[in-house]
């Protein structure tokens, strides 16, 4: 699998009007063509918002830690591939794709364990079309200007 760190952010409109920040990830076909990873995994951290809809300081840097040590850990082990990161309107989400549910949450939460308890919520479901990150990209998909 040809694994890039290439991504793009949109600024989006959340239902409520508020700013959202999209980050979506570019070059990850193979692992959309490979057929394997099937499942979808939603992680939401709703945050205390300032009146913008961005989180305060801490929880960014908390948030980018945590976003640096997932990309890491699944750099390495390539059971999920982080493909969005939205942030605003008083939630921060990561979406993954996983060929498998049980090693995905072994690595998940190894990737965490030496960071302090994050609120967070996990959804998963399966998603073999890859249906989110095809809509999330056709809305927001800015091309790389090189």
């Amino acid at each position: 699998m040809r694994y890039t760190d290439k991504w793009w952010s949109y600024p989006a409109e959340s239902e409520s009007g508020k700013t959202v920040i999209v980050t979506g990830r570019d070059c990850i076909d193979d692992f959309r063509e490979s057929g394997k990873y099937v499942y979808r995994i939603d992680v939401s951290w709703s945050y205390n918002a300032l009146p913008d809809g961005m989180p305060e300081d801490e929880d960014a840097r908390l948030m980018e830690e945590a976003t640096d040590a997932l990309l890491e850990a699944f750099k390495k082990d390539r059971v999920a591939v982080i493909t969005g990161i939205y942030t605003g309107d008083g939630k921060r989400d990561w979406v993954f794709y996983t060929k498998n549910l049980k090693i995905f949450s072994l690595v998940f939460n190894k990737a965490l364990e030496e960071l302090p308890t994050i609120p967070i919520v996990i959804d998963a479901e399966e998603d073999a079309g890859w249906e989110e990150y095809r809509e999330m990209r056709e809305a927001t998909y800015v091309p790389d200007e090189d």
